[in-house]
């Protein structure tokens, strides 16, 4: 039994590394501010321009998606286009900001000096058929203002390859794998502004 347990935290254990290996953060502009005196951040979320993985516009993804799976059940598409969209807020931004909060040690106030606007500029959602699946992932661009005068970026940084992966595979959903990106993301996010 011992050993069983040794190699399913094995396994976790190597998952999480490859998705903390895979993932690149860097500063493009400016410098971090210092949040060693700060007990909170604000965040906000933006998805205009994002690219999805072969389509350079999520709108014509959306509609190829739709029609597909509206071809197959009637209204089955037009559900999946209204939950690609109402998932930002109630699944993908809470994961983030979950994740952010326990890697930072920063509560999430919109009161609070800075704002982290992160926005997504191109996701791959992946697929998981059971047999074979391929891991979704997001790219994305922070920046970090100062909420009293957001029009002035403090820095930029850039994020590519924040993979997303359910625990056991169980990620048929797509708003499952992109969830996990979201985390992926707040908690790489979190550890580098705050180190």
């Amino acid at each position: 039994m011992q050993s069983f347990k040794n190699a399913v935290l094995l396994i976790i254990a190597s998952v999480f590394s490859m998705q903390l290996s895979a993932q690149k953060i860097k500063v493009t502009e400016g410098k971090i501010p210092d949040f060693k005196n700060e007990k909170s951040v604000n965040t906000e979320f933006t998805y205009q321009d994002i690219k999805v993985g072969k389509y350079d516009k999520e709108a014509d993804y959306i509609e190829a998606k739709k029609e597909e799976y509206n071809k197959k059940e009637a209204g089955r598409g037009d559900s999946w286009a209204e939950k690609w969209v109402e998932d930002r807020e109630a699944r993908f931004e809470p994961k983030f900001d979950d994740l952010f909060t326990k890697y930072s040690g920063l509560a999430i106030d919109k009161n609070a000096k800075y704002t982290i606007i992160f926005h997504t500029t191109f996701v791959e959602p992946g697929f998981n058929i059971g047999v074979t699946r391929k891991n979704a992932f997001i790219n994305g661009e922070v920046l970090i203002v100062e909420s009293s005068n957001k029009s002035h970026v403090i820095a930029r940084l850039s994020v590519d390859k924040a993979q997303g992966y359910a625990l056991w595979g169980r990620d048929f959903d797509t708003g499952e794998r992109l969830s996990e990106t979201y985390a992926t993301a707040g908690r790489a996010i979190g550890k580098f502004i705050t180190k």
